[in-house]
């Protein structure tokens, strides 16, 4: 699902410049065994940019949230927590997925779930060391212009029947969000879920 929202949707200011660009993919396998199949995934939208090869994920050691990362993990929380269903616990390994993933998309100058080699969302999880897990889930988005880049894209992920059904899904147990914040000022969130 790929949405644009002008300025003027949600009242900013009109002196604002904002661009806002959602999408979603949720990965369940069949009878939680190893053949992942898409339960919803989105078409790609592509920016241009300059393109570089992007930066390996962290190490092993634990990853704490930044500012906008942060932002967004407490409001998936509390809208989880509004709907009655336990939060998520922060995981490390999937912010790093998250962040090697928005950094990817603004240096390669692509948008969607899929890497222009053909990469996955799967194939990301077990490049960043997730082998194995019983649900996956992903929302992404960009916006600029906006004093609160995290919660805007919570706010708007909750407006979309996906990226809602991602983060109100009983089946995830974990997530995380990795931000970048392109040149121009564009930050790209991308944020994951899992069951293991």
């Amino acid at each position: 699902m790929l949405s644009r929202i002008r300025p003027a949707d949600y009242c900013a200011p009109a002196l604002i410049r904002a661009l806002v660009i959602f999408a979603f993919a949720t990965i369940i396998p069949e009878t939680f065994a190893q053949n992942p199949i898409i339960v919803s995934a989105t078409a790609a939208a592509s920016r241009p940019r300059v393109v570089s090869a992007p930066k390996s994920p962290a190490g092993s050691l634990p990853i704490a949230a930044g500012e906008i990362e942060k932002r967004a993990f407490d409001l998936t929380n509390a809208a989880r927590e509004k709907k009655g269903l336990p939060p998520l616990a922060w995981a490390s390994e999937l912010c790093a997925m998250a962040r090697a993933h928005s950094e990817s998309m603004v240096r390669r100058g692509f948008f969607s779930h899929v890497t222009p080699d053909g990469s996955r969302m799967t194939d990301r999880a077990r490049a960043a060391g997730i082998a194995h897990f019983r649900a996956l889930g992903e929302n992404i988005a960009y916006n600029q212009g906006y004093d609160d880049p995290g919660g805007f894209a919570v706010e708007n992920w909750m407006l979309s029947p996906g990226h809602r059904a991602n983060i109100l899904n009983p089946e995830f147990q974990e997530s995380a969000i990795g931000v970048f914040v392109a040149a121009d000022g564009t930050v790209y969130l991308t944020q994951e879920f899992i069951r293991r």
